[in-house]
């Protein structure tokens, strides 16, 4: 398997993570903790990288259009909010259940 993406790849990746993140935070402002869009970001970018270069690696840049220096744009950002999405509800979930949040049985 050789990987492909470039650095412009890399940028554009970073800043959908980034987007997601901030979007993550900003919808989930009252129910999520404050680091809720460094955890979406950070699972938006690894899974953009494995989407783009494990997942569909073996296709060329024909096959794979808009393709930015390597990464696979479509589905990339299809890929990584439908992951990010169970990712940030499971961190919710999980969180919500913290001793710091007060316990759901609770009165």
């Amino acid at each position: 398997m050789q990987w492909d993406l470039g650095l412009q790849g890399l940028g554009v990746l970073a800043l959908m993570s980034l987007a997601f993140g901030v979007i993550a935070q900003v919808l989930f402002w009252r129910l999520g903790n404050r680091w809720l869009w460094l955890i979406g970001g950070l699972v938006y970018f690894v899974a953009g990288i494995f989407i783009s270069e494990v997942m569909f690696g073996w296709a060329t840049a024909e096959e794979l259009q808009p393709n930015i220096d390597g990464l696979s744009f479509d589905e990339v950002l299809l890929g990584g909010v439908l992951v990010g999405l169970v990712v940030l509800l499971a961190t919710w979930l999980v969180s919500r259940r913290s001793p710091a949040h007060g316990s759901p049985m609770r009165p």
